[in-house]
C-alpha cells in the first residue's frame, strides 16, 4: 500500500477523497492529483459503502491509490475520517469527488500551510464554479427543467455558453442567523478574498496534522453538511487559525453528488446548522436560528409547492428539540476544552 511522499521540504502529504456510488467523478479526481507531478503526496480514496461496482472500478482505474472500502455509508464525515486514518502524513488535503483540482493545486495549499504561522491549522483553496453563468432578469421564468441558483443577495443565476465564470468559495462563515456559508459565493472568478477566514471548505483545504491531533477529527454525528464549520469552531476555539490560498484552485461541479434540494440535503443543512450552533454559537444565535427555522417550516405548510420541504425542516428542528439535553451537554464539553473565549472568536471573518 502506497504512503505519503517525502518532499525535500520533508512535509508528508496525503489528499483524501471520498467516493459513493460515482466512481466516474471519484476516478477523474483522483487521476488529476497523480498526474500532477509538483502534488508529490499519497492519494487515499474511501470507497463510503457503495452498493454498485464502484469499488471494483476504482481498483482497476487507480492502481497506485491507497483504497480504503467501507461497508456502509455513514455520511462524509465518516468516510473522511476514515481516510485522515489510513495515513500518518504531516498535511492531509480534503477533496470533493466532484471537484477538479488545477495544476499545481496540492503544492499550493501544502506550500502555503509552510509558510503560515504555527498556529494555522488550516488553508482552504479558491473554489471556482464549474461552467459559466449567466444572471437571469427580475422576473424572468425559468424552464421546468432550468438549473437555477440563487447567490446570497437573492439573485438567479443559471448555466450559459456565453455567460462568466464565477467563485463558489474562498472558505467558510457563518452569519448571525447560524448559517455557514461559502465567502464569495458567485463573486467574479477574479475577486481577491483576505487570507484571513473563518473556516474552510471540506471539498478543497489542507488541514494540519498537529491541529487534527489536539482537536478531533470531523464529527461524524452530523452524517454530512456543516462537519468543516464545527471543526472550524472547535479550532478557532482551541486558539488556531484558518487561512485561503488564492493560487490553490479547484472547480466545483456545485452538489454533483446529493443534489442542493434533495431531501437529504434540506433535512440534514436545517438540522446540523441548528446542532453546530447549539454546540458551538452564542445563545443570540442560537434563538435565531431556532425562529428562523420555525417560521419557514410552518410558512411552507401553507405552499403546496413548499409543503415536502417545509415538513423535511420542521423534522429537522424536531430532531434537535428531542435530542435538547445531549446537545446542551455537548456545549458545556466544548466550553471546558476551549482556550478561546466564544466572544472573541468572529464567525463572520
Amino acid at each position: 500500500m502506497p504512503g505519503p511522499s517525502v518532499p525535500r521540504d520533508g512535509t508528508r502529504t496525503a489528499v483524501v477523497i471520498v467516493n459513493w456510488e460515482r466512481a466516474d467523478l471519484t476516478a477523474r479526481a483522483a487521476r488529476a492529483v497523480l498526474d500532477d507531478p509538483t502534488a508529490d503526496a499519497q492519494v487515499v480514496v474511501v470507497d463510503n459503502g457503495s452498493s454498485d461496482d464502484s469499488v471494483a472500478v476504482l481498483r482497476a482505474a487507480l492502481p497506485d491509490v491507497t483504497m480504503v472500502a467501507r461497508d456502509h455509508n455513514d455520511g462524509f464525515a465518516a468516510g473522511a475520517n476514515a481516510g485522515i486514518r489510513a495515513t500518518d502524513a504531516d498535511v492531509v488535503v480534503l477533496l470533493n469527488n466532484d471537484a477538479e483540482p488545477a495544476p499545481g493545486f496540492v503544492a499550493a495549499l501544502r506550500d502555503h500551510l509552510a509558510r503560515a504561522a504555527p498556529d494555522t491549522a488550516a488553508v482552504t483553496g479558491r473554489i471556482l464554479l464549474a461552467g459559466r453563468w449567466s444572471r437571469l432578469p427580475a422576473g424572468a421564468v425559468p424552464a421546468p427543467d432550468q438549473r437555477v441558483l440563487h447567490d446570497h443577495a437573492g439573485h438567479r443565476w443559471t448555466p450559459a455558453p456565453d455567460g462568466e465564470v464565477r467563485l463558489n468559495s474562498t472558505g467558510v462563515r457563518v452569519d448571525r442567523d447560524g448559517n455557514g456559508r461559502d465567502r464569495d459565493w458567485f463573486a467574479a472568478a477574479d475577486h481577491r478574498a483576505d487570507v484571513d477566514v473563518f473556516g474552510f471548505s471540506g471539498g478543497a483545504s489542507a488541514l494540519r496534522r498537529s491541529a487534527l491531533d489536539d482537536v478531533g477529527l470531523l464529527d461524524e454525528s452530523l452524517f454530512m453538511y456543516y462537519e468543516d464549520t464545527e471543526l472550524a469552531w472547535r479550532l478557532r476555539r482551541r486558539g488556531w487559525r484558518v487561512e485561503h490560498a488564492a493560487d490553490a484552485v479547484v472547480e466545483h461541479d456545485h452538489s454533483a453528488s446529493s443534489g442542493v434540494r434533495s431531501d437529504l440535503f434540506v433535512f440534514r443543512n436545517a438540522r446540523n446548522r441548528l446542532v453546530v450552533a447549539l454546540w458551538h454559537a452564542p445563545w443570540s444565535t442560537i434563538c435565531r436560528a431556532a425562529v428562523r427555522t420555525a417560521v419557514r417550516g410552518l410558512r411552507g405548510l401553507a405552499s403546496a409547492r413548499d409543503r415536502r420541504e417545509a415538513r423535511l425542516v420542521l423534522a429537522a428542528l424536531a430532531d434537535v428539540a428531542g435530542h435538547l439535553p445531549r446537545h446542551l451537554a455537548r456545549r458545556l464539553t466544548e466550553d471546558r476544552r476551549a482556550s478561546v473565549p466564544r466572544r472573541s472568536v468572529d464567525p463572520g471573518a
